[in-house]
């Protein structure tokens, strides 16, 4: 998809909870769509994507709000700008970036879960410390996680369940995950992305977990905290959240090997690989900013964007 008109993949279903749950209007939606794309022609400083599919995406996520939607965009838009190190190179061919695509540290799970969220497991800490760090591993979720939004009407709709499996992580992980790209990382899910985090699920948690994860807290919204079920390496804990008909079989499931759902999204990343491609053109140019231009200080409180200071 990803196409200028939109054309309905929901279920009568789940059409009927996008009235309920988010103020879905069949009747206005092309409107509300028509008044989002209009607003953002006025925005001097918006270089965005104004195709029906994106722009619903952002007023499902803002339950139809048309400020919230917009103030949402905006600030989507200016963190992919003042992160360039999470939105530039989006290319799923780049032998770098590619050999972390092919870890599968974020794999969406075929299915839905009983709450009707899309299930995505997550294993962050399956990288090589030694020689790749956070900003590759969070280029390569971000990618992820927009192809998955560009891909997956209900997403916006239902929101996402997580289960993160932190087995990997050592010292050496939790060294690279400073307070700075946590806080970074916490925001633009928070405050940049259309979509709603409807539970987080840790699994294996090891002794290095806990230090990152306290720092992960502070940021969490109250709601969100609300939301997180630790369950170490109680898997029968896990499966009254997410039950093993939505797992992978490597996690007691039924639902297709690890193997099988990353070959499935390594294929839809190459398929929209000139959509990607083309991602990188879109963000913000603070110079025609109306207004005070917005800095990386402004949007995550920490000086100037933290580069890359080691030599590949």
């Amino acid at each position: 998809m990803g196409g200028g008109e939109y054309v309905c993949t929901l279920s009568e279903e789940l059409q009927q909870r996008a009235k309920e749950e988010i103020n879905e209007d069949p009747e206005r939606r092309a409107q509300d769509i028509e008044h989002i794309r209009d607003w953002l022609k006025h925005q001097p400083h918006i270089k965005a994507r104004t195709d029906d599919w994106t722009i619903l995406r952002f007023l499902r996520g803002c339950k139809f709000s048309l400020e919230r939607t917009k103030e949402k965009l905006d600030m989507y838009y200016t963190c992919k700008t003042l992160c360039p190190e999470w939105y530039k190179n989006r290319d799923p061919q780049d032998k770098k970036l590619r050999s972390i695509l092919e870890l599968g540290l974020f794999l969406p799970l075929h299915g839905l879960s009983p709450h009707g969220t899309r299930v995505v497991l997550a294993r962050p800490a399956l990288r090589d410390p030694n020689t790749t760090d956070m900003n590759d591993a969070t280029q390569a979720i971000l990618l992820m996680v927009d192809v998955l939004l560009a891909e997956d009407e209900s997403v916006a709709i239902t929101g996402v369940e997580l289960v993160m499996d932190a087995g990997a992580m050592t010292f050496q992980h939790a060294a690279q995950l400073n307070p700075t790209i946590i806080k970074k990382a916490s925001i633009i899910m928070q405050e940049g992305y259309p979509v709603r985090p409807k539970g987080l699920n840790y699994i294996n948690t090891p002794a290095a977990f806990d230090t990152v994860f306290n720092i992960f807290k502070s940021f969490m919204k109250e709601k969100m905290k609300r939301r997180v079920h630790i369950h170490g390496s109680d898997l029968e804990s896990l499966y009254k959240e997410v039950p093993k008909e939505v797992l992978p079989v490597e996690y007691g499931g039924t639902n297709g090997t690890i193997e099988e759902i990353k070959k499935y999204w390594l294929d839809r990343v190459d398929a929209r690989r000139d959509w990607l491609l083309d991602d990188e053109n879109y963000g913000v140019d603070e110079s025609k900013r109306p207004g005070k231009a917005k800095t990386s200080a402004d949007l995550f409180g920490i000086e100037g964007s933290f580069r890359k200071l080691t030599v590949d």
